[in-house]
């Protein structure tokens, strides 16, 4: 291993000294010796700088495997950390315009779903099979664009916190969704800073968004009491209801 690592990173050296000690024992003119050591010293460093770039590359596309785990496992499915649990947990107010907008997000949440199943499913496969680096760009930009489209309800949701009375579950739940959710886009924004220095993808960072904090959020007084509290069903409304 060690000797592997060796020949890896110090070949152009190696040879350079080789053809100047058998240049100087054979005598060669310097003037057919120095453009030939000069050739490999350049072949060596842009060998050096490609290997550089690929070590990097492999290392983010490791970090991307992770966070694209860690989003899938932490903030979809069943996860209390999910955004559409918290719109879920809207069902226990006594506003209906709320209720319509949660009955909105409940299909919304089964695509969701089953496209991070999907998406984790593939990255899987991909990565037992080796071919993950091929399809690298692809990861990264589809997991952007899954991230994007969740961060759309994220901030809807933080819209109307501001606006109407939330339980005081529903902000604490948020609140904890807010912190969490803030690393994970912190460190998303890492790795994308990492594949764009290395060419891969053209993504620039701040476009991955931050969860807002709800610094107006009301505390819930209880009104129209009696009214029957709906579950979540597949109808789908357009917009959200403030």
């Amino acid at each position: 291993m060690v000797l592997r690592t060796i020949i890896s990173w110090g070949w152009a050296p190696m040879v350079i000294t080789a053809v100047a000690i058998a240049g100087y024992i054979l005598e060669w003119p310097i003037e057919a010796v120095a453009p030939a050591l000069g050739v490999i010293l350049i072949i060596g460093l842009v060998v050096a700088v490609i290997e550089a770039k690929e070590k990097e590359s492999e290392r983010s596309s490791v970090r991307l495997r992770h966070l694209a785990g860690y989003f899938n496992r932490r903030f979809m499915g069943d996860s209390s950390l999910s955004i559409f649990a918290i719109i879920n947990s809207l069902f226990k107010t006594e506003n209906p315009k709320l209720w319509d907008w949660a009955r909105a997000c409940d299909m919304a949440q089964r695509v969701f779903n089953s496209w991070g199943n999907s998406f984790i499913g593939r990255l899987e496969t991909d990565t037992k099979t080796g071919r993950f680096g091929i399809y690298l760009r692809t990861y990264l930009d589809e997991l952007w664009l899954l991230n994007s489209l969740y961060y759309e309800f994220v901030e809807q949701f933080s819209e109307i916190a501001e606006k109407v009375d939330m339980p005081a579950e529903t902000t604490d739940q948020y609140h904890r969704f807010a912190v969490e959710y803030n690393a994970f886009v912190e460190n998303f924004r890492g790795c994308v800073s990492e594949l764009l220095k290395a060419g891969k993808t053209e993504i620039e960072p701040p476009s991955v968004k931050l969860a807002k904090e709800l610094s107006g959020a009301r505390p819930l007084q209880s009104s129209q009491e009696g009214k029957e509290k709906p579950s979540p069903t597949t109808q789908n409304h357009k917009g959200y209801y403030l």
